[in-house]
């Protein structure tokens, strides 16, 4: 890999990073209500990728039911868990993305699990418990259930996105976009309240926000490693790309404080070392931009 692109990619990666830690901020210390930023965040994708929106993906419903999982459903069940648990917890919570689609692929396309996948979907889950373990013994939190529902939606969605053809990334964005504002303005005007007040009482500082992870985060950043993995085999992308959840955890310890001790440590090194093994498997970099596509 030429220097200039791996200088990219780990650009790209930070900035997914940061974006991460942005999120907590913005749901946790300006109180602006998860689903509502989420919606926000997807009429801006939504609006600067218009032009890609026709034609229509088919089959749609098929399309449809991705956008709301992969997008909608994925964001704002992430930013809910965000209110509640750290971006270093989240972190490696959301790395369970890797073992629950491979289990949806095994059981909806017929895949078979190598014995060094199965090594590396067994690590990740021995880091996950370890994280969530306390003296009283195992349990999540009810952010980390959200994060663990978050990483859920996406695999699925993942699953059904294998099952698509010949759609171009920018036009998947444009109808991940157009989905998931529809549906989340519904969900924030049914299930939450003092949208308006909070947007008022951030001020710029949120506009600045939602504009940095729309335009920068979603489709500057992907627009970037779609152009990598034109370029490079997906088996090299894959294990460099988790530079992700380790500078999440990075980012949160410095910048919000996240509590780091030994026991998050190892479930980190396990957790991200399961996924890594897996990552180091050859596959098809249309399934790798479909594991993406979920930041």
């Amino acid at each position: 890999m030429r220097a200039r692109d791996f200088l990219l990619l780990v650009l790209v990666c930070l900035i997914w990073a940061f974006n991460n830690v942005l999120s907590k901020i913005i749901v946790d210390d300006w109180a602006v209500p998860p689903i509502f930023y989420a919606a926000l965040r997807f009429a801006v994708v939504a609006l600067v990728m218009l032009p890609w929106l026709l034609p229509m993906p088919r089959p749609a419903w098929r399309v449809i039911l991705i956008g709301l999982l992969m997008g909608g459903g994925n964001f704002a069940l992430l930013f809910i868990g965000l209110q509640t648990t750290s971006p270093s917890s989240a972190a490696i919570i959301l790395q369970l993305g890797v073992p629950f689609t491979i289990l949806l692929s095994v059981l909806t396309l017929g895949e078979r699990v190598h014995w060094r996948r199965g090594i590396g979907v067994s690590f990740t889950l021995l880091g996950v418990l370890i994280v969530i373990w306390r003296p009283e013994g195992v349990a999540l939190s009810a952010g980390l259930w959200f994060v663990a529902a978050a990483a859920f939606s996406g695999s699925v969605g993942a699953v059904l996105m294998k099952q698509v053809v010949d759609v171009s990334p920018f036009r998947f964005q444009a109808w991940v976009g157009l989905v998931s504002v529809i549906s989340l303005t519904l969900c924030s005007l049914l299930f939450e309240q003092g949208q308006w007040s909070a947007a008022t009482a951030a001020g710029w500082p949120l506009v600045v926000a939602v504009l940095f992870t729309a335009l920068i985060v979603s489709v500057g950043a992907h627009s970037a490693y779609y152009y990598l993995i034109r370029h490079y085999e997906a088996n090299l992308l894959a294990p460099l790309t988790l530079i992700t959840p380790l500078a999440t955890i990075a980012f949160g310890v410095l910048i919000t404080h996240d509590n780091f001790d030994l026991r998050m440590g190892l479930g980190a090194a396990l957790a991200i070392g399961g996924v890594l093994i897996v990552a180091l498997r050859r596959k098809p970099a249309t399934a790798l931009l479909v594991d993406r596509e979920q930041r």
